[in-house]
């Protein structure tokens, strides 16, 4: 009796199985081999295509072509082995059930039919996974091309299209690619490029303001202070086509930030599942790497992941003494591993995005000690110190200005600061100068907040009412420099000798001056 496999248009829908595309490149390999079963052929275009990845299509059933039915079903041309591919249907634990009582081509299209009314999707993908075990080396080719790729020569049937083994770099931000199609016309078939994604970034907190910025791309701090970091990692769209699923956040903190073990946070959506993960920290020269890796992201109980399912990982790492003062910064970068190949199930084959980065600034100020001709002035100490929003004062320095030539040291250095208000005191002054009034400043500082790279846009010092103090700013080296000015006091008379004399001659004629006033107001009465 003939067998029918009708509808195949419609079963397109159920039976695709569409996974993530990226870009890669590869070897152009052209059209090989082309079924030549029939005269006359169609062509399969897939849209949403990228260049680079290499498609093969494989004809698993063939038969009589009537309008769009295809009668007298036989094995096609790209199966091998049809005997153990039918014992492979039939003991398939998901499939077991669909194809208990099939023995050949006509038998197993007749089932998927059946399979198509009920919309049983796992059905459909796992039997494109046990067909994949047994493909034949007869096949077309075709590289693809952007927006848009054709494969063209292929006689009626039904098809397998999926990337050729081993075409996907693991370094890319790539995926594997398979669909279930029918080639009864020209036909075409949207192809959906996805890959997670993951995003990285930091909050910015201004102790003078009390002010803390939302998650952003670069910030400020002070020396020891601790940085508060986010990562956030999507799914691909196809996460459903996954059994397991592979899930490797990888972190590099530069010299200057100093990561505290076991101090991060994981969760998917309000579930935390820090547990799921394991931990590992290494050292790739001055920098720090940690990872958390997932083998399953699919195995964790109590979690259902969907192409909206997010992984956000917070935590927090100190600035520490050898961070890097001004533009260059003390970068912070991420990438995520996770499966790509859904044709295994999850298993074996990764992909990674590409990294994402975020800057933490910190800055200096330098201040030069003078006298009123602009030279070195030494015997005089300062405290800086950061005015904080509730308007306490944190000593961020004390100097002390010897005049040791060696060590420059009329000259001082306050490095790592952020930005804010801060006051210098001169809590002692050299010998015969007068000590100068507290100086009240502000840093401001200008970086992007939204950026795959971020930069220091500006960087300045603002003196403010009643200060004198006055910088010239460095935004590449992170400087503001000042000088400050120390006047001498007033030259008053000294004990003994000429000023001692005036002094008596003044009060001695004053003194007259009154005995006279006296007796004329004697004379007067």
């Amino acid at each position: 009796m003939k067998k029918k496999f009708k509808s195949l248009l419609a079963l397109v829908a159920a039976f695709a199985i569409v996974f993530t595309m990226s870009i890669t490149s590869f070897a152009a390999e052209g059209n090989t081999t082309t079924p030549t079963a029939d005269t006359t052929t169609y062509t399969l275009t897939l849209t949403g295509t990228t260049t680079g990845h290499i498609y093969e299509a494989y004809q698993i059933f063939k038969g009589d072509l009537s309008g769009t039915t295809l009668s007298n079903i036989k094995w096609g041309s790209g199966v091998t082995d049809p005997d153990n591919l039918v014992t492979d249907l039939k003991n398939d634990a998901t499939l077991k059930d669909t194809f208990s009582k099939v023995t050949d081509a006509a038998s197993v299209a007749e089932a998927l039919s059946k399979v198509q009314a009920q919309k049983d999707d796992p059905v459909a993908k796992e039997f494109a996974t046990v067909v994949s075990k047994y493909l034949s080396t007869t096949k077309t080719i075709k590289d693809s091309a952007a927006e848009q790729t054709k494969i063209s020569g292929l006689t009626a049937g039904y098809y397998l299209v999926k990337d050729q083994d081993k075409s996907i770099n693991s370094t890319k931000q790539d995926a594997y690619t398979r669909f279930i199609l029918e080639v009864v016309a020209n036909t075409s078939a949207a192809v959906k490029s996805d890959v997670p994604t993951v995003e990285k970034k930091v909050k910015d907190t201004n102790d003078s303001t009390g002010e803390t910025t939302d998650w952003q791309d670069s910030a400020d701090a002070d020396i020891n202070d601790d940085v508060q970091y986010q990562i956030t990692g999507t799914m691909p769209k196809n996460i459903a086509d996954y059994t397991t699923y592979k899930y490797v956040f990888t972190d590099t903190m530069s010299k200057g930030l100093t990561y505290t073990a076991n101090n991060a946070k994981i969760k998917i959506g309000n579930t935390d599942v820090t547990g799921s993960f394991t931990e590992a920290i290494t050292k790739d020269n001055d920098s720090t790497v940690v990872t958390w890796t997932c083998d399953n992201l699919k195995g964790i109980d109590g979690v259902t992941l969907d192409e909206n399912t997010k992984v956000v990982v917070t935590y927090s790492a100190t600035l520490n003494k050898d961070a890097v003062i001004g533009a260059a910064g003390n970068p912070n970068e991420v990438y995520l591993t996770y499966s790509n190949n859904p044709n295994k199930g999850g298993d074996g084959d990764t992909g990674t995005t590409p990294k994402d980065k975020n800057i933490v600034f910190t800055y200096q100020v330098v201040v030069n000690k003078v006298d009123k001709d602009s030279k070195p002035l030494a015997g005089a100490e300062f405290t800086l110190s950061k005015v904080k929003a509730d308007n306490t004062l944190t000593v961020v320095n004390t100097f002390t200005l010897t005049g040791d030539k060696e060590k420059d040291a009329t000259t001082f250095t306050a490095s790592g600061l952020d930005d804010g208000t801060y006051v210098l005191k001169e809590t002692k002054t050299p010998a015969g100068y007068n000590t100068i009034a507290d100086q009240y400043f502000t840093i401001k500082a200008v970086h992007d907040a939204n950026s795959n790279d971020p930069k220091l846009m500006s960087l300045s010092g603002d003196k403010l009412t009643g200060s004198a103090i006055t910088f010239t700013p460095d935004t590449n080296a992170g400087s503001l420099t000042t000088n400050i000015v120390n006047e001498k006091g007033s030259n008053l008379p000294s004990t003994g000798g000429r000023g001692t004399m005036l002094i008596f001659i003044l009060g001695a004629a004053l003194a007259a001056g009154a005995v006279i006033i006296k007796v004329a107001s004697k004379k007067k009465a």
